[in-house]
């Protein structure tokens, strides 16, 4: 009967490190993914200057007039 909690306690232990583990691996996979972006839109500065100023423009466009 004693194997049985320190058993317990093992697969507790590997479950808690596992889900830490899948939760580093999401952070770096997210992170990776983030800067592959970053580094795709920096390619193109103009195309983002576009849709910059066509969302300001679009802002103003939606916005109520000004009484």
């Amino acid at each position: 009967m004693l194997s049985q909690p320190s058993t317990l306690d093992s697969k507790n232990r590997r479950k808690q490190l596992d889900q830490r583990r899948m939760e580093f691996r999401r952070a770096i996979e997210a992170y990776s993914e983030q800067r592959l972006l970053q580094q795709e839109l920096d390619a193109y500065p103009d195309l983002i200057a576009l849709n910059a100023l066509s969302g300001s423009l679009d802002d103003r466009r939606s916005a109520p007039p000004a009484h």
